[in-house]
């Protein structure tokens, strides 16, 4: 069973910056797609980064410009740099891996963009 561990949220003012890490307790060459999900207070969760093996990708419009999606082979891991954050951007940020035709999520991490 993969695990996914995330790292690096926290408390941040408007307009600063936030990377978030996901560490992966296998090869991450093994994920067809790789991502990170957010869900806001009240709302459902939502698609922040899409990435799939052959390279393409899907970024939320929310988030077009600011926000993005790294991996690093070695390291078995990914990550989301965020800039220039917003308070609509709180949230708790979730990462998602889909390998050998299951989905995995990371335990959650408390971004919060706030003055």
């Amino acid at each position: 069973q993969v695990q996914l561990v995330e790292s690096g949220g926290g408390l941040v003012q408007p307009g600063g910056s936030l990377r978030l890490s996901c560490a992966a307790s296998e090869s991450i060459f093994s994920f067809e797609t790789m991502g990170w999900y957010r869900q806001a207070p009240g709302k459902q969760r939502e698609l922040v980064v899409r990435l799939r093996k052959t390279g393409s990708s899907i970024y939320a419009d929310p988030v077009k410009g600011r926000f993005t999606l790294s991996r690093d082979n070695w390291k078995n891991a990914w990550y989301l740099q965020m800039l220039s954050l917003k308070p609509e951007d709180t949230a708790v940020y979730y990462c998602w891996g889909y390998s050998r035709d299951r989905g995995y999520w990371g335990q959650g991490n408390q971004v919060t963009v706030s003055s």
